[in-house]
Order: structure tokens, then sequence, then C-alpha cells
């Protein structure tokens, strides 16, 4: 039998997904070929990652219990997923990984204005205060001179970067909803393998990887950064409000920045430590807040029946 994913617990588990996440524009440059044959291969070694956990703990008939309903809403997350991953990675290759990560971060402030809508929790106006210091943060992160834009590809592509929050807010609130009928494992399996479906005539079409660090990278952003944190991520949105979620992935720009520090030899800046900072200190006024009458967090779910 299982144990409940405690709140603390799915924060944890967030921050985590959210760190490893950060190592993402790093592999994504490895790669060099579309932006839809990138997702391809992701979602596509991430659907296979999926149903081998699958076939391991003998939940594939768990699928066949999935109603007609929860079947169409899985598959049109599958087509959300793409997109918003086609969004950013396109973004990272037209504009710089600063202007794509920080306009890509507005996602966080959509999520809390969209979640009482959608997941019907309550408006909690306590998220506001770490929201503001995480968005804070990262705007300094970025600084004005990473948010210089010169000419039109840069434009276009923090275009697409806005455009990737929008469908990154979609994709955390409407997902809440789906998991609370869902075993994670399956979700995973079924929203990769519709995303796979929806981008194989790109892969089909364009040029693909052909050098062992690129199917490298491209078998950790499948396995690792989006099977293994995706199962992270999705067990402990379970487990937490869709808006201190959100607020907690502030922790990728963060990482970004020192894995650019430690493997692109980027300097650390006074601006980059204080926003940091701020981005942390975001996290963990999330991490202290208490479920509160009126505002309170979902059931636990048993692990056992997720992973």
């Amino acid at each position: 039998m299982g144990h409940a994913v405690s709140y603390r617990s799915g924060l944890a588990r967030i921050a985590v997904a959210g760190v490893v996440w950060g190592s993402i524009p790093l592999l994504s440059r490895q790669v060099d070929t579309s932006a839809l044959v990138i997702v391809f291969w992701r979602v596509a070694l991430a659907f296979a990652a999926a149903t081998i956990i699958l076939l391991l703990r003998r939940r594939l008939s768990d699928v066949r219990r999935l109603t007609p309903r929860r079947l169409l809403g899985l598959s049109a997350m599958g087509v959300v997923l793409a997109l918003n991953w086609v969004l950013f990675f396109s973004a990272l290759q037209l504009t710089s990984v600063a202007v794509a990560v920080l306009l890509t971060y507005t996602g966080p402030v959509l999520v809390t204005a969209l979640s009482p809508l959608v997941t019907r929790e309550p408006f909690d106006a306590r998220a506001l205060a770490p929201l503001g210091f995480a968005l804070a943060g990262t705007v300094v992160i970025v600084g004005p001179a990473g948010l210089a834009l010169s000419g039109g590809t840069h434009l276009l592509g923090a275009a697409l970067a806005f455009a990737s929050a929008f469908t990154y807010s979609i994709g955390v609130v409407v997902a809440k909803r789906l998991l609370e009928g869902i075993p994670v494992p399956v979700y995973m399996a079924g929203e990769t393998l519709v995303a796979s479906v929806v981008l194989l005539p790109a892969m089909l079409l364009l040029p693909g990887p052909s050098t062992a660090v690129e199917w490298g990278s491209l078998a950790t952003l499948g396995v690792v950064h989006t099977t293994g944190t995706g199962l992270l991520f999705l067990t402990g949105l379970r487990a937490v409000r869709a808006d201190h979620a959100a607020i907690l992935t502030y922790a990728e720009p963060v990482a970004a920045v020192l894995f650019a520090a430690a493997f692109l030899a980027e300097p650390l800046t006074l601006p980059t430590v204080a926003g940091g900072a701020m981005v942390v200190l975001g996290g963990v006024l999330v991490a202290r807040m208490e479920p509160t009458p009126g505002i309170g967090a979902p059931v636990p779910v048993m692990e056992a029946h997720d992973v």
C-alpha cells in the first residue's frame, strides 16, 4: 500500500523538477536541427520511457479504464504540450536565452490568474508576494542588456516565448483537473504519445540529429528532463495548489544561470546573485505556506497509484 504525498513533499518534487529543467537550454544548444524535430524526439523518447514504466508496474490496464472524456482531454493536452515546447525551443533559437526564459516565465503569473477559473481552487492572495519576488528576481537576473531585442528575428523569438508562457499556463491548470482521475504514468504516456503523433510529419520531412552528442542530448531531454522530471512534477502537482506549484518552477531560471556559470563559463554577477536570492525567497515563502480554511490543499494522493 502506498503513502500519501504530503503538501511539502509535493512542493519539493516541483522544485527539484524546476532545477533539472534549468539545464534544458544547455542541451538544446547541442542539437543543430529544427525545434519541431527536437521536440518530436523529446516526446517520443519520453513516451517510450513512460510505457516501460507502465509495463514494469503492470499498469497498462489503467489505460483501458479511461473514459472517452478523459481520453479526449488527454489528447488535447498532448497537442498543447507539443505546441508549448515547439514555441519555447523556437524562441531559444531566435532570441537570447535570457529573453526566452523571462517571457516564458510570465506563465506562472497567468497560472495564478487562471487557477480559480479552471481548477476551482479559491484565489490565494498570499501567493502574490512570492510570485512578485520570483518574477522580479528573474527580471534582475536577465537585466536590461539581456532584454535587448535587435531586429525582427529577436522580436519574433520574444513573441514565441510569450506564446509559450500562455500554453504553459493552460497546460498546468488543465493538467491539475485531469490528474484527479488519471494515474500520472498513464497521463505521461498518453500526453507524449499524442504529441509524438502530432510532430511525426516534421520528423519525417526535416533533417534530424546525426551525431552521438545530438542523440545523447535528445535522449537526456526525453528520459530525464521529460519522463523523470515529469513524474516528479505531476505527482507534486496532484498534491499542491496549481498557483503554488507554478511559483516553485521559478527554480528553473535560477538553475539555468548556475548551469551556464558552471558549464559555459558565464560569470555570476551581483545582479545575478541578487535576482537568484529573490527567486529563492519567493520559493521559501511558498514552502512555508500552510493550507488555511477556505484555501485548502488538495486531498493527498496515494503514491502507489501514481508511480
